[in-house]
């Protein structure tokens, strides 16, 4: 029957449901885990692969509908264009909470602490070493991907491949020297209010790095097999816009914990 709308009505699908459950199953096995419950580690190994497998064929499903079958419209595009922004608002908020507690405890450090910050005993890492670098790797990394967007707009493939090459490199360079500097630093998650918010709201910048790069090495692979063209490539535009939320992200962080916090 001929569609009368530009909208796309997809089809009846197991995966929202089993991918849920996987995530279920990911959060028991993690509070299982960390309080040394017996099998808690297997039932979180377990609930993250069923997950990625879950969200693999969900996603691959997706693929298809867009990519092989014509399903994804102008109209369909542009509402899933509205649900990456709304994503993406969502992830601001998220770290906002991180910024706030930062805030909160270093603008009025209480007693327990000193009444200083950064907190009595802390030694800080020196913002203009390994952080300055990440910062111009990262900055790098925003100017490539973009580069990849202007060459995939411009039908040039080999450019937009060694684009989206050179921007993958970047972010495993950035995530190295990241890890070099938890290994060397002399304080961990556990010391004060300043290592909880240092390492929870860069750890989970790492992670949203991580998630990057695995977006921008999908997309690598799907622009190899010629899955986007000049105007149907929505899905390099979300990792696109991903990336530079994460490169704002770090500049904020740079700014505000690496350089003002260890002021």
């Amino acid at each position: 029957m001929l569609n009368r709308h530009p909208f796309h009505l997809v089809d009846p699908s197991p995966w929202p449901l089993l991918t849920s459950f996987a995530a279920l199953m990911s959060v028991f096995g993690g509070v299982l885990y960390m309080h040394s419950y017996n099998g808690g580690g297997y039932v979180l190994a377990f609930g993250q692969i069923f997950l990625i497998y879950s969200m693999s064929i969900w996603w691959r499903d997706v693929i298809r509908e867009s990519t092989f079958q014509g399903l994804h419209t102008q109209k369909v595009q542009n509402g899933l264009r509205y649900g990456m922004i709304l994503f993406i608002i969502s992830e601001v908020m998220f770290f906002f909470a991180f910024f706030w507690a930062f805030f909160h405890s270093s603008l009025a450090p209480t007693i327990e602490i000193g009444a200083v910050w950064p907190p009595a005993g802390i030694e800080v890492l020196n913002p203009w070493e390994i952080p300055f670098l990440n910062t111009l790797i990262l900055l790098t990394s925003g100017a490539s991907v973009t580069w990849a967007h202007h060459a995939i707009l411009a039908g040039e493939k080999q450019q937009a491949m060694r684009a989206l090459i050179v921007t993958i490199v970047l972010a495993a360079i950035f995530t190295g020297f990241q890890v070099l500097e938890y290994v060397e630093a002399p304080f961990n998650i556990s010391d004060s209010i300043y290592g909880a918010t240092f390492f929870m709201s860069t750890g989970f910048h790492g992670f949203h790095v991580l998630i990057g790069t695995l977006f921008l090495a999908v997309c690598t692979v799907r622009l190899a097999k010629n899955h986007f063209t000049k105007s149907h490539h929505l899905g390099f535009e979300a990792a696109a816009w991903y990336w530079h939320f994460v490169d704002v992200v770090w500049l904020f962080l740079f700014v505000c914990i690496y350089y003002w916090g260890g002021v």
